[in-house]
């Protein structure tokens, strides 16, 4: 069966996008698609709804389902929808059969959580879910060191349609060795931890990253790609530093902030409400306080 190849698009800025939840708590379909809209009018060309910024694992079947069906409908044909799947196999597949469904352009699968990950278990895993839907580009989601090049070689030698690696483990030099033992050129390499990992990505082989970043200023996102598309490192560090304040509020405490950030900076701007659900939790005044003095700095309040 053919499938709509999706690495072309990989090759960009690739937005995790939050999920807005309104007073009671409940996903906020209104405000979903307006942080969407700002994502793609931003020129942001791939948006992942379900992704761990989207707060994936807090939410239900039934709120993955939504969060893509608002995803597909808010942006139409200006961006390609990636969704995320993940926990069990049988739920990962049923979430990647909604996507097709729902008309999104691929699926990414989330890394598995198990205490217990043997290598050829892991390959059995996306295995799995990639071959229940031949028809959907997938993009595999890797934060596990011990994942080699070879596991991923395999994947991609039984599954036609996995197409691209968002690769999130905090080593360039493993990214590089990882990349070339299963083919730079074979898939596309999305460097996975968003704006502060870029560039040192971009040297040695990637050729898109991930944003959560672009849920707030997606114009900012959208111009360091550029520069690192054009070999232009000298610029594209000059738009890492005007980022940096914000990425590293994110990354503080073990990433504990990295949700509440992004969505106390849309709450500030009227696009949502700044509530995330547990385990995360809301930002202390300080640090909304920071996150103001951010947005000023770009001369978005």
């Amino acid at each position: 069966m053919s499938f709509d190849d999706l690495s072309g698009n990989l090759a960009s800025v690739v937005a995790i996008t939050v999920t807005p939840f309104d007073a009671g708590g409940e996903v906020d379909e209104k405000s979903c698609a307006a942080v969407l809209d700002r994502v793609v009018g931003g020129g942001v060309s791939v948006v992942t709804p379900n992704g761990n910024t989207s707060e994936f694992y807090t939410l239900s079947a039934a709120e993955t389902e939504l969060a893509v069906r608002i995803a597909v409908d808010a942006v139409g044909d200006r961006a390609a929808v990636v969704a995320g799947v993940g926990h069990d196999v049988a739920t990962a597949v049923a979430g990647a059969r909604f996507a097709d469904r729902a008309g999104a352009r691929g699926i990414m699968i989330h890394q598995p959580v198990h205490p217990y990950v043997s290598l050829d278990g892991w390959v059995d895993y996306h295995r799995a879910v990639a071959s229940a839907v031949p028809e959907l580009s997938v993009v595999l989601y890797v934060r596990n060191p011990r994942i080699g090049g070879a596991q991923i070689a395999a994947l991609a030698d039984a599954c036609p349609n996995v197409v691209g690696v968002k690769y999130a483990v905090p080593d360039p030099v493993r990214f590089a060795s990882v990349a070339r033992d299963a083919g730079l050129d074979r898939l596309t390499w999305v460097a996975g931890l968003a704006e502060l990992s870029a560039p040192g990505y971009f040297a040695v082989g990637a050729t898109g990253f991930t944003s959560g970043l672009a849920n707030v200023a997606p114009e900012l996102s959208v111009q360091l790609l550029r520069c690192l598309q054009a070999g232009e490192f000298g610029a594209a560090m000059e738009f890492w530093e005007f980022v940096r304040g914000f990425e590293e509020l994110r990354a503080s405490h073990e990433s504990a902030n990295n949700v509440s950030v992004v969505k106390e900076a849309l709450a500030q701007l009227g696009l949502c409400r700044r509530d995330v659900r547990p385990p995360a939790s809301v930002l202390p005044e300080a640090d909304r306080s920071a996150v103001g003095v951010l947005l000023n700095s770009w001369s978005l309040l």
